[in-house]
């Protein structure tokens, strides 16, 4: 019973509040409650209403009406100071399994400050972050992702207890973009690249003049600049030069090096390595089933090669998917398209 009617809520709200990268806050999607104090407060009141209409005495009647004018104003500042606050998703940020990733958000307001307003999403919590109507307040939230792939948090939420803590008024953001997670690198026994680069694979590299490149077949999307002509002209052979760094020639990085091992492991070994190579600065290539990232040298170049790792066999999440902590489901399975938000 609690679990349907706990369903029949979250549905209620992910209609109330669809999947956006950018939420404004109004009358709508804004919720409030007393808080625990809160509620002692209006115990309170209630003990002095019927102490003051015992006793028939006015300067009870006063205290209690009073103090009961001080509660619904604080209920109309707290409501207000969520109304109009603008969240938007910047960036969903890159790591690694079990390290903080950074979900960064701008919030703005118009027309008053809006003040003492925390942000949360499972253990993470960022409280006291006061948003001015002059300017714009970037915001990071530090999340933690349990595997690798697409990181989307179901629900951000948003609360404030201003002015007095006697009530909370809060929401959600449910970002749509994604932070990504890399495989989580670990060292790799030696294996030979079993990248096949034709005939030309074992040959010298001054050939044609070309005094510190490697011979390798051309493929689709190869600059013709790299081409050499001089050899397909006299063989037919379109074959590319492939430069050599100033460490040595470009090594590949295999997924198929790791016959017999296990996907997660095969892409653990191969984050490992990308992050030695980059380290040493030394020119690498990496070879997955179904994409060749051509070798390259420096931190810009094994970003890319650990993103490609990171999403390696995975769909991007859709705007209808709940990702939690990350887009595989514990027994190793991919997690089903279309599951429920």
């Amino acid at each position: 019973m609690k679990k349907r009617i706990r369903r029949r809520w979250q549905r209620w709200i992910n209609r109330r509040i669809p999947r956006r990268d950018h939420q404004l806050l109004n009358q709508r999607n804004v919720f409030i409650l007393p808080t625990g104090a809160g509620l002692v407060f209006g115990l309170l009141l209630l003990i002095m209403l019927v102490t003051g209409i015992n006793y028939q005495n006015s300067l009870i009647y006063l205290l209690t009406f009073l103090l009961g004018a001080v509660f619904v104003a604080a209920m109309h500042q707290t409501h207000r100071n969520l109304t109009g606050l603008s969240l938007t998703v910047v960036s969903g940020g890159e790591g690694f399994p079990g390290e903080a990733v950074r979900f960064r958000l701008r919030a703005s307001v118009s027309g008053h400050d809006a003040l003492a307003i925390s942000l949360a999403c499972d253990n993470s919590r960022i409280d006291q972050q006061h948003v001015f109507a002059a300017a714009p307040a970037d915001l990071s939230l530090a999340l933690i992702p349990s595997r690798r792939g697409y990181f989307r948090p179901d629900r951000i939420r948003v609360e404030t207890r201003f002015p007095f803590g006697l009530l909370k008024a809060w929401s959600w953001l449910r970002p749509v973009t994604a932070a990504v997670v890399y495989p989580r690198p670990l060292p790799a026994p030696e294996a030979a690249s079993t990248v096949q680069d034709g005939d030309q694979s074992q040959q010298a590299r001054a050939i044609d003049g070309n005094d510190h490149a490697d011979i390798r077949p051309w493929r689709e999307g190869d600059m013709s600049q790299r081409v050499l002509w001089k050899r397909f002209a006299r063989t037919g052979e379109m074959v590319i030069a492939d430069w050599e760094g100033e460490q040595g020639s470009p090594q590949w990085l295999d997924y198929e090096a790791f016959r017999g091992v296990d996907r997660e492991l095969r892409l653990s070994y191969l984050a490992h390595q990308v992050l030695a190579r980059v380290k040493g600065k030394r020119p690498f290539g990496l070879n997955l089933p179904g994409q060749v990232i051509d070798p390259d040298v420096g931190p810009a170049h094994g970003s890319r090669c650990l993103k490609a790792l990171a999403v390696f066999g995975l769909e991007k999440p859709r705007e209808g998917e709940t990702l939690a902590h990350g887009s595989r489901q514990p027994d190793g399975s991919p997690s089903p398209v279309g599951a429920g938000s």
